[in-house]
């Protein structure tokens, strides 16, 4: 994967490591809507009506990265603010602390239940299937052992991996736990010949600094779109 593919990020990871579940027609091409709710075109100039009236339902609305598509009559494109796509290209240090696990099947019920409190937009029954995922456990008050916080990986080829789904529920915030995630994550995929890159909203200044604070750096601001089809 080039890094100029990382300006087009659905699309490139549809064509080569999810390519397997990619649900495509013509220069279009979507994950089904148990895994994610993303579409990627090839390019700027794909027509929305023709390309993709085969794979987006009626009054469905899909997520855009990089590369938005020709709308016409029936569709409506909504433009976010960009996102920030930062990348780190060097190893880091990972802070001591609890230990972190590689979720499974069998987490799956504790993976859902933190996603819809903190991450409740883009991570669906399935997503867990696009890469692996990590956690930390801890007790509660109550000595209750739950998952405290996790990352996974989603996007990319055999070049580049995203790392995602970052998130910590809120009874264990403050404890550092999100960022030996991300640092064990990112130089475990360093370590297997991948750079990680993530994206991160400006409006979110606390994830941002951390990442910045990680040696994250920005590659590029990145368009973020909605595509709304009409019944």
């Amino acid at each position: 994967m080039a890094e100029s593919e990382l300006d087009n990020p659905f699309w490139s990871s549809l064509q080569t490591r999810h390519r397997a579940i990619a649900l495509r027609a013509g220069d279009a091409a979507r994950y089904p809507a148990q895994f994610a709710p993303f579409v990627g075109v090839a390019n700027a100039d794909v027509d929305a009506g023709d390309a993709l009236a085969r794979l987006v339902g009626q009054e469905e609305s899909l997520l855009l990265l990089g590369v938005a598509p020709r709308v016409s009559k029936g569709w409506t494109l909504e433009a976010f603010q960009p996102l920030a796509q930062m990348i780190r290209t060097v190893p880091m240090p990972v802070a001591d602390g609890p230990p972190i696990i590689e979720l499974s099947e069998a987490h799956r019920a504790d993976v859902l239940a933190l996603t819809a409190l903190v991450y409740p937009h883009y991570f669906r029954e399935r997503t867990m299937e696009l890469g692996r995922y990590f956690g930390i456990y801890m007790p509660d008050q109550r000595g209750d052992v739950r998952l405290a916080a996790m990352i996974g990986e989603r996007l990319g080829t055999d070049s580049y991996t995203e790392m995602s789904a970052i998130c910590t529920h809120p009874d264990f915030s403050g404890r550092g736990y999100a960022r030996r995630l991300t640092a064990y994550l990112a130089n475990d995929t360093l370590a297997n010949g991948r750079t990680p890159f993530l994206h991160v909203s400006h409006e979110n200044v606390r994830a941002l600094q951390l990442y910045e604070r990680m040696g994250y750096t920005l590659r590029r601001d990145i368009g973020f779109w909605a595509l709304h089809r009409a019944a």
